[in-house]
This record gives C-alpha cells, structure tokens and sequence, in this order.
C-alpha cells in the first residue's frame, strides 16, 4: 500500500524553527513522509535533517519558494500532498483540520488566515485586494489567496505544475488553476503564529512582484472577464472624446481613434487568451 500522506516544507535558513517544528509534525502525523526542500540554505539545515531522519532535498543555491514546492511535489509519494512554511507559522495541529475537510471530498484544502495572522498592515491590505479580485473572477469566496497552507491531490496538483512560477505566487496559481480545472476547493480557519527568523519577502523589493500577481490571477483563470472591462472603459473614453470635440468643433480627433482602436485590441488580446487558457485547460483535463 502506498504512502498516504507526504508533507512537503519549502526551506531557507530555517535551521532555528525546523529543530522544533520537524518533531512536532512527526508527532500530530507518525506515518507521513516528510519533505524538507532546502532551497540552498546556509545554516545546518542538513543536519537537523539527518538527525531527526527527515528527507532532504537540497539545491546547490536558492532558486525560489516555487521551485522548492514543484521539487517536493516531484519528489512526493503521497496520494496526498500538504504543503507548509518552514518558518514555524503554520501549527502542526492544524494539519488534521486541514485533512479532514480534505477527506470530506475536496481536491484542495487551504488554511485561511484571520487578521491577527496578518505579518503587517501593508501586507494585509494587499491580501484583501488579492481575495476580492480572485473572489469575483471565480465566482466563489476565495478568503486567502496567497496562503502556502495547503493539501492538494497529488495527481491532480501535479497536473498544473508547470504553470507554477519559481517565486512566491505559487499559491495564487494553484488555486486559480484549480478552480478553472473545476476541482473542488474549500478553506479552513486558521491562526498563525509568528514566524521564527526573519522574513524572506521584502514589500519594498518584492512589491512589483505581488502587484503582478493581480494580472497572473485574471490571466490564469478568465481573462476575458478582466480585459472586457478594460475594453469598454476605454471604449466609453473615446465615446466621451468623441461627444466632446464634434459638438464643440465638429472634429474626429486622433485621440478619439487611439481609444477606439486600442479598446479594440485589448478586446482582441483578452479574447484570444481566453482560447488559449481554455485549451490549456482543456488539455489537462483530457490527460489520463
């Protein structure tokens, strides 16, 4: 019989939480096989690994937190697949929550963060935006978008994995992905800790990125749905520039036709992606 579970931990430098979190999990999940993807860490990640008899799998440099979760998930045996931060976050008991709804018949489970888990204003703000677009684009609440908190089934999350970035969207991919596929998803309350060590993700190096991420959600799932607004916003522009110049000096201008002609391509653009993400889609879901 195969293994059942397999609990894959995305690491870098988290020597100080691994000591700790590595023993809780085994405890509160006996039988799962663990993962630690050491993403080019500098401390003695290796050791604790080797001490404790956890799997490794180490990359000679760091390569990003996307990369260190398509690793895991190559490397997985589990039919079952539950990914969580290095960082002492996520609590090891919340792992039966998470499966448990999983086990009810979803194909992904995700833990949902309240406000006090929020590392700062900033961040929690941006969440919000994230949650409330990707809410409207799949038509279901969708209360954390970026959480790493999260069991998945092995076969099917295996199917989007080349459409997962090497940085820190992996998340806002896999649960766009899964919702477009039309595979079931569920979230689940949960309170964070404070993470121990210091954060990876800069707001002030990183915030183009997260700013990329609004587009990687419409793009992934409809994006039709996210250029047509954009479309007719600049449609409605040109009608208002039109109205204006030809009743006050009876002219066509060329700003009149540079918002006409460009909310026709973005129409064009968004529709054609649409056909393409549909094929996308569509392929994978004919795989066997």
């Amino acid at each position: 019989m195969g293994t059942e579970l397999s609990i894959v931990l995305p690491s870098k430098n988290e020597a100080l939480s691994l000591t700790t979190l590595l023993p809780a999990i085994r405890q509160v999940q006996p039988t799962a096989e663990i993962i630690v993807v050491n993403d080019g860490s500098s401390d003695n990640t290796t050791e604790i690994c080797e001490k404790l008899n956890i799997i490794e799998l180490k990359h000679p440099y760091s390569k990003g937190n996307g990369a260190s979760i398509k690793a895991g998930a190559a490397k997985a045996q589990g039919k079952t697949i539950l990914f969580m931060d290095a960082d002492g976050q996520h609590k090891p008991e919340d792992i039966g929550k998470l499966l448990e709804t999983f086990h009810s018949g979803y194909d992904m489970v995700v833990g949902a963060r309240d406000h006090s888990s929020q590392a700062s204003f900033g961040r929690m703000a941006a969440n919000k935006i994230y949650n409330r677009l990707a809410s409207f684009m799949v038509g279901h609440k969708v209360p954390d978008l970026t959480s790493g908190f999260r069991a998945v089934n092995a076969k099917k999350f295996r199917k989007f994995i080349h459409l997962l970035p090497n940085g820190f969207s992996y998340p806002t991919t896999t649960t766009m992905a899964f919702f477009r596929a039309g595979h079931s998803v569920a979230y689940t309350p949960i309170t964070t800790n404070k993470r121990i060590g210091k954060s990876h993700i800069s707001l002030s190096k990183d915030g183009l990125k997260f700013l990329l991420i609004i587009f990687k959600v419409g793009t992934l799932y409809s994006p039709l749905k996210m250029f047509t607004p954009i479309s007719a916003l600049l449609f409605g522009l040109g009608l208002l520039r039109y109205a204006y110049t030809f009743l006050n000096y009876g002219t066509f201008t060329n700003m009149t036709a540079l918002l006409f002609s460009t909310s026709l391509i973005v129409f064009i653009i968004g529709l054609v992606s649409e056909q393409i993400t549909m094929l996308i889609y569509q392929s994978e879901k004919n795989e066997p």
